[in-house]
């Protein structure tokens, strides 16, 4: 069994996988994105012999964690042939995928199955929170003059400068960034309604038919322009019985919102893996007001460079890992206990969980220092 970049000739033998696995996609476009990934050097194939047996990829992306974006190996299109699963292949291509990623700090994924990731140092970190309401309550939301227009691909450069500074005035933690072309490609679908104001944008459309709305993202930086926003989709009250929406776990509109008897929320939940601890504490934002230095051991096995005795600084707003002689009491931590601290799990869960052990009176700084809800408005 071998695991190299994929082969520009395997091209139809991994669409073919990814169908098993996933189902029918688009033919000629899964194509040309798979041979662009492919020339870009983001995809590796897993050969028994001269056979394709599995295949993966990563997206390079920029996360948002505490208003900084941070890059990351966002991994997609892990598939395994049926016939071949149960050998243990996905374990060894998620720890390829690894060192593939070399220069992000952080890599995420949305598992299919969960024990595959753990094994290579992967845990949860966050969510998408899909909240389904009706749309009446939506539109009597707006209130004051806000000047909002339809948005177009002509306009991909300002909406990607425009969530870049939200996230960063919000200090959001989680959402990711894919940069202007992949904006472009959003308003230039037809099936996007996109509309545009000074503080926020909105991308919305039908759900699959005309009884059904569903809501991509709507990001606000004033209450004014949030329910302006809003009032735009509930302006489809009269045709649509639901809003399915892709919302911040603490989005404003469940505040804005004069009744939520109805609405619901589902989880679809995503896990995160450190690839380069100081590197990734480096990039990332902290609280301003915190300042705290505290001693941790990291157990890594599948990057050894992670692992050993670091002294963790926190102060101004910024953070860095060193190395540190382990000679006071440190907070024990495997990779994946890394992982969900470095994403705001409280230290008490961790370590009810088996992810975290001694340092006890770390728990509260830690605390401190990561606290955060991560959630994506994303799927990869």
């Amino acid at each position: 069994m071998e695991i190299r970049s994929l082969d520009p000739g395997d091209i139809d033998a991994a669409h073919d996988l990814q169908v098993r696995a996933f189902g029918p996609k688009s033919g000629d476009n899964m194509r040309a994105r798979t041979l662009r990934t492919v020339e870009e050097g983001r995809m590796l194939g897993v050969y028994d012999g001269p056979r394709l047996i599995a295949s993966a990829f990563y997206h390079a992306l920029d996360q948002w964690w505490h208003g900084r974006p941070v890059p990351m190996g966002g991994v997609a299109g892990v598939c395994v042939s049926p016939e071949d699963r149960g050998r243990g292949v996905g374990r060894r291509l998620a720890a390829a995928l690894l060192d593939l990623m070399e220069g992000r700090p952080l890599s995420a994924l949305f598992p299919a199955t969960a024990p595959v990731y753990r094994a290579v140092g992967y845990e949860h970190a966050g969510a998408q929170h899909l909240l389904t309401l009706p749309p009446e309550p939506l539109r009597t939301l707006a209130a004051g003059p806000v000047k909002v227009r339809r948005a177009g691909p002509a306009d991909a450069a300002e909406v990607t400068a425009l969530m870049r500074r939200l996230h960063a005035e919000a200090r959001h933690n989680g959402p990711i960034d894919r940069g202007e072309t992949f904006m472009r490609q959003v308003l230039e679908d037809e099936k996007v309604f996109a509309y545009l104001a000074d503080d926020g944008f909105l991308a919305y459309g039908w759900d699959g038919g005309p009884e059904a709305l569903a809501v991509h993202r709507c990001v606000a930086g004033s209450p004014e322009t949030a329910r302006a926003l809003w009032a735009v989709v509930g302006s489809g009250s009269s045709t649509a019985l639901t809003v399915r929406a892709c919302v911040e776990p603490d989005d404003p509109l469940l505040w804005l919102l004069r009744d939520r008897s109805e609405d619901e929320v589902r989880r679809v939940t995503w896990m995160l893996r450190v690839l380069d601890a100081p590197a990734a504490v480096a990039a990332r934002g902290f609280p301003e007001g915190v300042t705290a230095e505290v001693s941790l051991v990291v157990e890594d096995e599948t990057r050894p460079r992670n692992a050993g005795a670091w002294r963790l600084t926190v102060g101004g707003g910024e953070g860095r890992l060193e190395r540190d002689s382990g000679a006071r009491e440190a907070v024990h931590l495997p990779a994946g206990g890394l992982a969900a601290l470095y994403a705001g799990v409280p230290v008490a869960t961790l370590r009810r969980a088996g992810l975290a052990a001694g340092g006890e009176a770390a728990d509260p700084v830690l605390d401190a220092v990561f606290a955060g809800t991560p959630y994506m408005l994303d799927y990869f």
